[in-house]
């Protein structure tokens, strides 16, 4: 990574703890991601993107800002990021994914909250995230309980703007979406000083719609057995589709996919024919939350689905493009939504069948069910996906933990066990 020091005091990053934070990163990269055997080449680029992930692209992010150009964070796939975009903005991810911010977070945090919204605070609190010093204001959402308290003490040191999802997918539930929508339209254009018209609104929903097509044009390389890519590397594709240039981001994925799509008709995968196939389902996991999908691939087993914010939650639901005008579009932004089966739903029977359409799409032999520790809504939604699964045939155990290592070992157990069941 080249030398960003300056950008990041003027950021006002606290420099020591930054750095503390990012010493072991390369070499815990190295050994999770390059040590990976038959890896695409087409990784190159994401493994440049992550050496500069607190750099090069932080660096863009403010020469869009001197540019007069709004940057928007945000944590959640509700968030409608053309709106960012139609105004000219960028619209960007934030880090929520490690243990390391977690201990300052919990001196203003109870200790028995979701480590993801704990790692949130933690991270502007520590001063060590740049995306946060760069953003002019962050969105918050209504998905459980822990983040709407959250945004609260946020909003103590960053502006953070909170969109009230509905909780039902009633119709009445979706013109509330729609108004939150219209409402965050006309916050993006007073920040911004600029209209979203029917046009550059337009532009937007086809960009966006495009990085979740070439999403699942990823995953559709993963249908076949062998795999022709790890888990691993599709969760970090997935990651950085939150923080990376929309089209840049695009043609790099596609680029890997052509080359995915040799391997298939070749016959060529990372791992061998047979090899246990295990779909995730469950809580987001955020950068640089990698824990699971290591543990999978390095006890015998390869990841070929996750069934999350991270995963197919994020891109299966297109936002339509038919809308004659503004009106049409906002709502078409709602609509999206509401084809989205989160747990903070209820009900959320649509999950169900997402979990067991996926199963069969992707062939997988077993299902691990993640959920993070404190988050309520996922824990509780696994009595009813569980069964649905089992009555299918389809093996599943639940795994609850949080982005420590303290029970790595104890996992790791659980998944070798689980990896040598499916193989009888």
């Amino acid at each position: 990574m080249g030398d960003y020091y300056q950008m990041w005091k003027e950021l006002g990053m606290d420099l020591e703890r930054h750095d503390e934070f990012l010493a072991p990163v390369p070499g815990l990269y190295e050994d999770l991601f390059i040590n990976q055997k038959n890896r695409p080449r087409a990784m190159e680029y994401f493994d440049f993107v992550v050496s500069e992930i607190h750099g090069l692209r932080v660096e863009e992010l403010v020469n869009e800002k001197k540019n007069g150009n709004l940057v928007v964070s945000s944590f959640c796939v509700f968030v409608p990021e053309e709106l960012i975009i139609a105004a000219g903005g960028s619209s960007i991810g934030l880090c929520a994914g490690a243990q390391f911010p977690i201990p300052a977070a919990e001196k203003v945090l109870p200790r028995d909250l979701c480590p993801l919204v704990k790692a949130s605070v933690g991270f502007k609190l520590e001063k060590i995230c740049p995306y946060f010093e760069v953003s002019d204001f962050v969105v918050g959402e209504t998905t459980c309980d822990g983040k709407k308290k959250a945004w609260e003490l946020l909003n103590e040191y960053i502006p953070t703007y909170v969109m009230e999802l509905p909780q039902q997918k009633t119709k009445a539930s979706q013109k509330l979406w729609e108004a939150e929508i219209k409402r965050f339209k006309e916050y993006i254009e007073n920040k911004s000083g600029r209209t979203i018209d029917s046009e550059n609104l337009a532009a937007a929903i086809e960009l966006i719609n495009k990085k979740r097509s070439v999403l699942q044009r990823l995953y559709n390389t993963r249908k076949v057995d062998p795999a022709p890519i790890s888990g691993k590397d599709v969760l970090l594709i997935t990651q950085l589709a939150f923080f990376d240039k929309p089209e840049r981001f695009i043609e790099k994925v596609t680029t890997l996919c052509e080359e995915l799509e040799q391997r298939v008709k070749e016959g060529k995968g990372v791992v061998s024919k047979g090899t246990p196939r295990i779909m995730i389902t469950g809580t987001p996991m955020p950068l640089p939350h990698w824990k699971i999908h290591h543990l999978i691939e390095t006890s015998g087993g390869i990841v070929v689905c996750e069934e999350s914010c991270t995963g197919t939650r994020y891109f299966e639901q297109q936002v339509p493009e038919e809308g004659r005008n503004l009106d049409e579009q906002l709502a078409s932004l709602a609509q999206r939504a509401m084809g989205i089966n989160c747990a903070c739903f209820t009900p959320n029977n649509e999950r169900i069948d997402d979990v067991l359409r996926l199963a069969k799409e992707y062939q997988v032999d077993g299902v691990i069910y993640y959920n993070l520790q404190f988050c309520q809504t996922y824990n509780m939604e696994y009595r009813k996906i569980s069964k649905a699964l089992k009555a299918e045939g389809i093996p599943v155990i639940q795994i609850e933990s949080d982005y420590s290592d303290s029970d790595t070992g104890q996992l790791k157990t659980r998944i070798q066990a689980f990896l040598e069941m499916l193989q009888g």
